[in-house]
């Protein structure tokens, strides 16, 4: 499943729009609304896939049955970038457990790079609804290194990537449900995403040394 919300007309454009705006990314305080309210956007959408059971709830004056997810659901993120898009998805799916992942880009003199995995915290995926929010997806290489590491914490019953970007994951997780703001087409020899929006990480939380 591949669900891209630029091809539909909703207030997420909106957002996706002024985030790459190179003016309004002065505001790191936008930016990172901006990039939380994506998340709940995508929160909301991928609700409508889950798994759903009848629930009594009772009331002051009787008894009323809804229909509410049944699915244990995780939510990971890839630290520092991933932070407010997963906190939009945290204010939705406020009962899910969650995972970190410490990692970074390293660069060498002959303009590769690789991933630097520092830290993972991650509880028992066994049967659950894995949710790994990334805001940008250029090569791929940090979602795979990301699941690997995750998956070593037990067998989810479905993986869901939302995030910015695809082919690389679509190719490694042939399984793997991905939820997208917006596809770029071009990606630079450097790995950088054109029009991109730049380094997440640093819009919203300053530039590291």
């Amino acid at each position: 499943m591949l669900v891209n919300l630029a091809e539909n007309n909703s207030v997420a454009n909106r957002f996706i729009a002024e985030l790459r705006n190179i003016e309004l990314q002065k505001d790191r305080l936008r930016f990172r609304r901006n990039l939380e309210r994506i998340g709940e956007v995508l929160a909301y959408e991928i609700s409508k896939t889950l798994d759903y059971e009848p629930v009594e709830v009772e009331t002051p004056l009787g008894i009323a049955t809804h229909t509410l997810p049944a699915d244990r659901l995780v939510l990971a993120t890839i630290l520092r970038a991933g932070l407010p898009l997963h906190q939009g998805m945290l204010n939705f799916f406020d009962q899910a457990d969650n995972a970190f992942i410490s990692a970074y880009r390293r660069h060498h003199k002959d303009g590769s790079f690789d991933i630097q995995l520092e830290y993972v915290s991650c509880g028992d995926l066994n049967d659950a609804v894995l949710i790994l929010a990334d805001p940008m997806l250029a090569t791929g290489a940090s979602v795979d290194m990301a699941l690997k590491h995750l998956l070593r914490h037990g067998t989810p019953k479905m993986v869901i990537a939302s995030t910015a970007g695809v082919e690389a994951v679509q190719r490694q997780y042939p399984k793997a449900h991905l939820w997208l703001g917006a596809i770029d087409e071009e990606l630079t020899a450097k790995a950088y995403i054109v029009p991109g929006l730049g380094d997440a990480g640093d819009l919203a939380y300053g530039e590291k040394v």
